[in-house]
């Protein structure tokens, strides 16, 4: 019995030795990351760990930093490297004439458009004499004129090269003048004049327009996009010499008042132009400077007639809200000369000043559609009281890039 009670003590013994080695080798970390590794590979560990933050970090800055220029590169319309010449002008809500942005090689842009414009104007003429200073005797002729014109045209823009591009517009035009004349007394009989009203219409196509434009230059830093225009004025509406006029009834200073209004200016005109386009992010600033050149021509029973030439100029501000939307606002000007008959000036004419305060806003419709809104108020006499315009761009790949 002594001797089996010593093996048996024996074995608890082992046994006891075997399951503390197991959960020791249990308990222990994976090489290399025990309490008795040395300092210097604890210290090396670190800073490898350090290291490869300090990689990611640097990956993922200069991802940020591609992404912003590839958005700067996008909204500026800037080439990747290695393809000069495909630089596009940015983008901006249109208030002028003049589109803002070249069209794309091979691409054909559509825009139909309606626009409206009212003006109105008090006019006085005196039909009499004056015997002494302040003391007139005559008709004193007092009337309000209004005019309404509405235009729906359809415009083109083919892009020939990435630089040269070529547009042509062609309108309806629609006017109604209405002129109420105030209740006056004639001087001769003594007879009461009521008031009265004289209206007129006319419709029918508007001046057919067409001419290229060409971008000058290829800005390659901050500096700004030149654009040269020719525009082409034909004489496709219905002439105001060729209109009817009543025989009964004449303007403040004698002309019998058209029974028929014209829908177009009667004269070719050929308009050159440069235009100015700077980027400075998040707004583009633009402006247009023009000549029209209206050609002269001969109108039976009155003579060689020269309607006068126009200098034009207007500047804005377009600021883009979003990926979608931008928004515009200019001031267009154009001062219009004295007409001439036989190479003479018209007596009483005079230089006439046209200015407007345009406000623009766009909106991408579609990727290929935009919705293009404008409101324009003179503030010159001459000018419209109110213009309004719609424009509704849409385009289409033709060939390829």
């Amino acid at each position: 019995m002594p001797a089996r009670g010593k093996t048996i003590t024996a074995c608890v013994w082992v046994a006891l030795m075997l399951l503390s080695a197991n959960s020791f080798c249990a308990e222990s970390p994976p090489p290399g990351k025990g309490k008795n590794r040395p300092p210097e590979q604890d210290r090396e560990i670190t800073s490898t760990k350090k290291g490869n933050e300090k990689k990611a970090t640097a990956k993922a800055d200069e991802a940020k930093k591609e992404m912003r220029t590839e958005a700067t590169r996008t909204h500026i319309h800037e080439p990747p490297v290695g393809q000069p010449g495909e630089a596009r002008t940015p983008d901006i809500a249109p208030i002028f004439d003049q589109p803002g942005v070249l069209t794309p090689k091979g691409t054909l842009v559509l825009e139909p458009s309606f626009q409206f414009s009212n003006s109105s104007s008090n006019r006085v003429a005196l039909s009499g004499y004056t015997i002494i200073p302040s003391f007139t005797i005559g008709l004193i002729d007092v009337r309000n004129v209004n005019s309404n014109t509405y235009v729906v045209s359809l415009g083109a823009r083919y892009g020939i090269t990435n630089r040269v591009e070529f547009e042509a517009r062609v309108p309806y035009v629609y006017r109604s003048d209405s002129t109420s004349f105030e209740p006056t007394t004639d001087p001769n009989t003594g007879n009461r004049i009521p008031a009265s009203v004289f209206t007129a219409d006319g419709n029918n196509m508007g001046d057919v327009e067409f001419g290229p434009r060409f971008q000058l230059n290829q800005p390659g830093g901050n500096g700004p996009y030149f654009i040269a225009n020719l525009r082409v004025k034909s004489i496709t509406g219905k002439d105001p010499f060729e209109v009817p006029t009543a025989t009964n009834v004449t303007s403040p200073s004698g002309v019998p008042l058209q029974t028929e209004l014209p829908t177009g200016s009667g004269f070719w005109g050929i308009q050159p132009g440069i235009s100015a386009i700077f980027s400075s992010d998040p707004a583009v600033f633009f402006g247009t400077v023009s000549y029209m050149w209206n050609m002269a021509r001969k109108v039976p029973g009155q003579g060689r007639m020269d309607p006068g030439d126009t200098i034009g100029f207007n500047f804005g501000i377009g600021v883009a809200l979003n990926e979608k939307s931008s928004f515009s606002i200019g001031y267009d000007h154009i001062v219009l000369g004295k007409p001439k008959i036989d190479g003479t000036e018209i007596p009483g004419s005079i230089i006439t000043q046209v200015g407007s305060l345009l406000f623009g806003f766009s909106y991408k419709l579609t990727e290929k559609t935009s919705a293009n809104f404008s409101i324009g108020a003179g503030l010159t006499p001459a000018a419209s009281n109110v213009q309004l315009t719609l424009r509704l761009p849409t385009s289409f790949l033709l060939t390829g890039k």
